[in-house]
C-alpha cells in the first residue's frame, strides 16, 4: 500500500512510503498533473520498500522530463538506469 505526503519546502515535495505499484501510478500521476508546470517537483523514496516495472519506468520518464528523486534506493537507481538503456553497473 503506497503512502503520500506532501510538502511545500521547496517545491512540492511528495514524500512516498510503502509499495509503489501500477495502479499507484494513475494516483502520481494526477498529483502531478495538479502542481503548475515551472514548479519544482520532487519524489523522496527513502521510505519505499518496493515496485513494479510499471512504476520504475514511470519515474524514469518523469525524472527525464525534470522530477527529482530523492533517496532514491539504490536497486530503484539501477533499474531505472536499465529501463533507459544503460548501466550503473560495470561490465567485466
Amino acid at each position: 500500500m503506497l503512502r503520500i505526503q506532501r510538502s511545500n519546502t521547496h517545491g512540492a515535495a511528495f514524500s512516498l512510503s510503502g509499495r509503489i505499484e501500477a495502479e499507484d501510478v494513475v494516483e502520481l500521476q494526477r498529483l502531478l498533473s495538479l502542481e503548475a508546470a515551472d514548479a519544482a517537483v520532487s519524489f523522496d523514496l527513502q521510505d519505499v520498500t518496493l515496485v513494479d516495472r510499471d512504476t520504475v519506468k514511470f519515474l524514469a520518464g518523469r525524472e527525464a522530463a525534470g522530477l527529482k528523486l530523492e533517496n532514491c534506493p539504490a536497486y530503484i537507481r539501477e533499474w531505472i538506469e536499465t529501463e533507459r538503456g544503460g548501466s550503473t553497473r560495470q561490465k567485466s
